[in-house]
């Protein structure tokens, strides 16, 4: 099983929030166990600033993380889906990496471990999204 994770949950372990810290790392172990992790562009975008640009490397390493471009067929089904949610209402500018790692996951993995806020399951429906669990 390919598990694609979201900058959520790898930041929630990397910061160790005191909230979601150990039931992320759960995951991320039961997901590594269970097959492989992947990220796309985005997410590692995201997790460099809290890890340092000469971190990232060793921390995908040790989690064997591997990186795996985006297509352009999710960047386009990125796209639409940006599109359906404009129309609507919705509002532009910071949500598009989500929608580009929604995508990203959709195509180049079985599931997305990830903090859900609704959008995922509401936009990706061909999505399987898995979420931490708070204890």
């Amino acid at each position: 099983m390919v598990t694609a994770v979201d900058r959520s949950v790898l930041l929630d372990v990397v910061t160790d929030d005191p909230r979601w810290a150990d039931a992320s790392e759960a995951a991320l172990r039961q997901a590594s166990r269970e097959g492989s992790l992947v990220i796309g562009e985005c997410v590692l975008a995201e997790i460099t600033p809290a890890l340092g640009a000469d971190e990232v490397a060793e921390f995908l390493h040790d989690w064997n993380i591997r990186f795996i471009p985006s297509s352009v067929a999710s960047a386009t089904l990125a796209g639409k889906l940006f599109g359906a949610h404009l129309a609507r209402g919705g509002k532009g500018g910071r949500v598009v990496p989500d929608f580009l790692i929604g995508a990203h996951a959709q195509l180049h993995a079985e599931r997305l471990l990830a903090r859900d806020r609704g959008y995922l399951r509401d936009y990706f429906k061909k999505l399987a999204v898995w979420q931490p669990v708070v204890p």
